[in-house]
């Protein structure tokens, strides 16, 4: 398995790049998200990369972050999502913003995304909504002193993590119901999405 690919960018392309290492091309696919982070040609560059094997081909894709690798992943598990929707998707927004429209239950934010219709949408997510709450919860980052065990603090650094501003993330939890962290968490961003909606 190709972990990563380290090395000078030779070819800088709207769906692809191709980085020169140890004399190799390799040609990867990437988002128009990690193609921001690639750097221009003649400039080293290193990419998280994943190979999709087919009985046809062998694809290689590229990333700028493990984050957006794991989520490649995630939606290529989903039913009807194939490679290709899958980086015209992580195309559309920071792996952040994406998740958190999961989390919130967005259907109709994927569903502007060409080969993804309401169905599809909508599978994406009930399949994934309970990984990525996972993933929140292990991203809610600790925090010292005796506000360690208090879960509005933990759910509102959580927030804070997903790219919410302090304010935003103290008015989402205004409203947000929950014991746990992650209850929290999970209501406000429900909260949010129902919000947006509107």
């Amino acid at each position: 398995m190709i972990a990563s690919v380290r090395g000078q960018v030779l070819v800088r392309r709207p769906d692809h790049v191709v980085v020169e290492s140890a004399g190799v091309g390799y040609r990867l696919t990437v988002s128009a998200e990690t193609l921001k982070a690639v750097p221009a040609s003649g400039r080293e560059a290193m990419l998280h990369a994943h190979l999709v094997s087919r009985d046809d081909s062998l694809t290689l894709y590229g990333f700028a972050s493990e984050e957006e690798r794991d989520l490649f992943c995630h939606l290529t598990s989903v039913s009807g999502i194939g490679p290709k929707v899958a980086i015209a998707i992580l195309s559309g927004g920071t792996p952040r913003e994406l998740l958190r429209a999961i989390a919130a239950g967005d259907a109709k934010r994927f569903q502007a995304v060409p080969g993804v219709g309401k169905r599809t949408s909508e599978r994406l997510i009930v399949e994934l909504r309970e990984k990525v709450a996972g993933e929140l919860e292990e991203g809610v980052p600790a925090i010292s002193g005796e506000a360690d065990d208090d879960p509005r603090s933990l759910a509102r650094d959580g927030l804070m993590h997903l790219g919410y501003t302090l304010a935003e993330a103290e008015r989402l939890l205004d409203g947000a119901t929950g014991e746990t962290a992650e209850d929290l968490i999970g209501s406000a961003l429900r909260s949010a999405g129902s919000r947006e909606a509107a």
